[in-house]
């Protein structure tokens, strides 16, 4: 398997984390994994064949391949994705809280199911997934992409104050209370709890939530040796209770039998950053 992380260009670096890939090797079938919940965004664009859902058995859920390029928030449901081969994508990932800045459809309606590159960007972005898919080498995929992003990017959309709030409990890993950071905004609770559901479509709480589970998820994956109860413990759960209840209500599944089943596939919880920005590729 072939993996690639890139940084954006400058003007896209404060919105997005990383552009970033997977290309097959031919006649080798991946095992794709089971995609969960969290606090961003991912716009996929496939230059070879599209993923698509996985049932019982990990065979594909129906005919009908999600589209060439898609975007994913996944918020209260996972996404199983079948095994297949031609695997070949680009992914942007948006950082938590930026993708308003993109476009102008409200957030709930892009929680959860994949969209359709169409359905966010329509004309303009039927095209980019076009031209994409077209390119011949990975060098022009990469500037189709950021060609268009920086055609979409609005500065006028944002609302800095939700930006600031939603950055705040990822960086935090959700370790900070509501009330802490209504604080910190200079805001009522309620006025902090409006503000951020009208920008994301969740409220303050149930991005808290996200961020715990998000970092606690990816800390298990990326380091599968380290003892499951002491990570959940050192992202913020109370208990094992506390983590499994968490874990059955967004993932629908227990914490044991997720990782059991992930340890013989593969996941997109990608490598940290170095401490000078840069970005260490597999």
């Amino acid at each position: 398997m072939r993996r690639f992380h890139l940084l954006p260009t400058p003007p896209l670096r404060p919105y997005i984390d990383r552009l970033w890939g997977w290309e097959s090797a031919p006649g080798v079938t991946v095992a794709l994994p089971t995609l969960l919940p969290g606090t961003g965004a991912e716009l996929y664009f496939h230059y070879r064949r599209p993923f698509r859902q996985a049932g019982d058995g990990d065979t594909a859920l129906s005919s009908t391949p999600h589209a060439p390029a898609h975007l994913l928030c996944l918020r209260t449901v996972p996404l199983a994705l079948a095994a297949m081969d031609e695997v070949g994508f680009i992914a942007v990932r948006f950082r938590s809280g930026m993708l308003a800045r993109f476009t102008a459809v409200p957030a709930a309606e892009l929680h959860d199911g994949p969209r359709d590159i169409a359905d966010v960007w329509g004309a303009p972005g039927r095209l980019c997934a076009a031209r994409v898919a077209a390119a011949g080498t990975h060098a022009e995929r990469l500037r189709l992409i950021q060609d268009f992003l920086l055609r979409q990017l609005r500065p006028e959309r944002a609302d800095a104050l939700v930006e600031a709030a939603v950055d705040t409990l990822y960086r935090s890993r959700g370790g900070v209370t509501i009330e802490q950071l209504a604080a910190r905004l200079a805001l009522g609770r309620r006025q902090l709890e409006r503000r951020v559901l009208a920008a994301t479509g969740q409220t303050p709480a149930a991005l808290r939530r996200l961020c715990r589970f998000h970092h606690t998820v990816r800390a298990l994956l990326l380091a599968p040796d380290a003892p499951g109860l002491d990570t959940a413990l050192r992202h913020g759960y109370f208990d094992q209770a506390h983590f499994i209840h968490d874990f059955r209500a967004l993932a629908h599944t227990t914490p044991q039998r997720f990782l059991r089943q992930a340890s013989g596939t593969t996941h997109f919880y990608n490598p940290p950053r170095t401490q000078d920005g840069t970005i260490q590729a597999p």
